[in-house]
């Protein structure tokens, strides 16, 4: 019931908004200056963007309501979903009003189907419908994962393909082997916490904050990154992840220390160990299978230790790297209108009976 009635909110007050537009849709006659609305509602963030030719980001508004979800420590997704209610129609007059655009010029819709709260994409699609619905232009399912693959695309569209990408963020922590557009294999993923997941539970542990990743970096410039030897699970030949084992050691470090457990030392050294294990076995995946091009992307994408470090390895490896600016790296609509963009030049489009899916896969 709460989904239902938080989709008819959406479609009436994005229908009121086009019945107060022009009558005619001006649609560009160049497929390379496509005029693509992205929406991306998928956790705590409601953000949207107006993308020219699929790379010109002529708008990306991102709002979050993280400061809400501070004080339990992680997203809660009925707070999550409700305000996504209030802030989907703001962020899309704010985003035509910066790209000094209408609805009626916008040539394609892309949205983010999924993975993610279920409550959040509900909230993001039903927008997405509505509009492409009065609008009478194609729908573009994008899934999230693939989106931000695709931000390291937004500014280097050149960006050589193979490739293999690591996504790292809250949720997930892939290695993805990249064919081609839309053609992918995941050759490694996390067996338990994702690298997000584990800075937020372990910055929650030390009184940190939230989210995690900038709490633990920020701590970590007073530490000293060799102070405690924490874990790596390497686990053999395998580019799967585990990050469980390091937060236990974490925490079972600091109750045997005690008050005289030095937070920024602990800190620096958790970063540490979890750069060292995303950096060895991208690299290593690369190398592997003879991809000369590594991508980054994801929210923790945005750690200065783990782009500097994987910048210094790939160089060591003769591998190219690609990382997107930090405003492409935490959940964005740029990347999913550049992702929607592609698939829409692939000839793809999705009906308008679409439904998210929280646990849609990559591949």
């Amino acid at each position: 019931m709460g989904a239902r009635l938080m989709e008819a909110e959406v479609t009436e007050v994005v229908e009121a908004y086009t019945e107060a537009l022009a009558e005619q849709r001006r649609t560009a006659s160049d497929p390379g200056g496509l005029l693509t609305l992205g929406i991306e509602t998928s956790c705590d963030e409601t953000s949207v963007a107006v993308l020219r030719g699929g790379h010109e980001v002529l708008a990306n508004v991102i709002t979050s309501s993280a400061d809400l979800h501070n004080q339990y420590g992680g997203v809660v997704p009925e707070i999550a979903s409700r305000e996504q209610v209030q802030a989907i129609n703001p962020a899309l007059a704010e985003a035509l009003t910066r790209a000094d655009l209408t609805f009626w010029d916008i040539s394609v819709v892309a949205v983010t189907v999924g993975p993610g709260l279920v409550g959040s994409l509900v909230v993001g699609v039903a927008a997405a419908k509505a509009l492409a619905s009065v609008l009478e232009v194609p729908l573009v399912s994008v899934n999230h994962l693939e989106g931000h693959l695709y931000s390291n695309l937004i500014e280097n569209p050149e960006a050589g393909i193979p490739a293999m990408g690591l996504i790292v963020s809250g949720g997930h922590s892939l290695l993805v082997k990249i064919f081609d557009h839309g053609i992918y294999e995941i050759v490694g993923q996390t067996l338990d916490d994702a690298a997000g997941e584990a800075f937020d539970k372990v910055a929650r542990y030390l009184g940190l904050g939230f989210p995690g990743g900038p709490a633990i970096e920020k701590a970590s410039r007073d530490g000293d990154p060799a102070a405690v030897a924490f874990p790596r699970a390497l686990l053999g030949d395998s580019y799967d992840f585990s990050f469980s084992g390091l937060k236990t050691a974490v925490m079972n470090y600091v109750r045997k220390q005690g008050d005289s457990a030095n937070i920024a030392d602990v800190a620096a050294s958790f970063q540490e160990a979890v750069v060292d294990v995303l950096v060895r076995k991208t690299v290593r995946a690369a190398v592997d299978n003879a991809i000369p091009t590594v991508m980054l992307s994801g929210g923790v994408a945005a750690n200065t230790r783990l782009r500097d470090e994987l910048s210094r390895a790939c160089h060591e490896a003769e591998l190219t790297l690609y990382y997107p600016s930090m405003q492409f790296c935490t959940d964005n609509a740029a990347m999913v209108a550049c992702c929607g963009y592609h698939r829409y030049r692939r000839g793809i489009r999705t009906a308008l009976d679409v439904r998210p899916d929280p646990n849609l896969p990559l591949a």
